[in-house]
């Protein structure tokens, strides 16, 4: 894993399904909220984009839910930056509770620039220096399909 600080927040009692563990669609917000939290790691912080005019849009990502998060649990996301480009931005999370790994997340990221009408545009020097200085290779799970077993 990278150099990236980890994301923890508590499962919401809420989020819990009538199976009595965490709603799919909850494993997508709290991957949100660790990209959110990479964003503000390499620089992307709200002020930045505020005062740019830039952001990441996904538009590409892939979920693989490997074990049931039970009620009460600490969710915390270990995120990697494992590639990208002048635009892109590819971001590996895994969630992990008590220490099991229990789904992960791969994100394709547009950097683009303006709100309507939002265009891509490459990652300024700086910035574009810092998420190659956190780069990490792919982990063997990354750039997978869905396939029947």
């Amino acid at each position: 894993m990278s150099e990236l600080a980890p994301w923890s927040e508590p499962l919401l009692p809420e989020w819990i399904d009538y199976n009595g563990h965490l709603s799919e669609g909850y494993y997508v917000l709290v991957f949100g909220h660790a990209t959110d939290a990479v964003m503000n790691q390499i620089g992307m912080t709200p002020e930045y984009l505020v005062e740019t005019g830039t952001s990441l849009y996904t538009v590409e990502a892939h979920v693989r839910y490997l074990d049931q998060v039970p009620p009460d649990a600490t969710l915390e996301v270990r995120s990697s930056i494992i590639g990208g480009g002048a635009k892109t931005l590819w971001i590996w999370h895994e969630l992990w509770v008590d220490e099991r790994l229990r789904a992960t997340e791969e994100v394709l990221m547009l950097h683009v620039i303006g709100g309507e009408g939002a265009r891509a545009t490459a990652f300024p020097p700086g910035l574009a220096a810092r998420i190659d200085a956190l780069r990490t290779d792919p982990p063997a799970g990354a750039g997978g399909r869905i396939a029947p077993r």
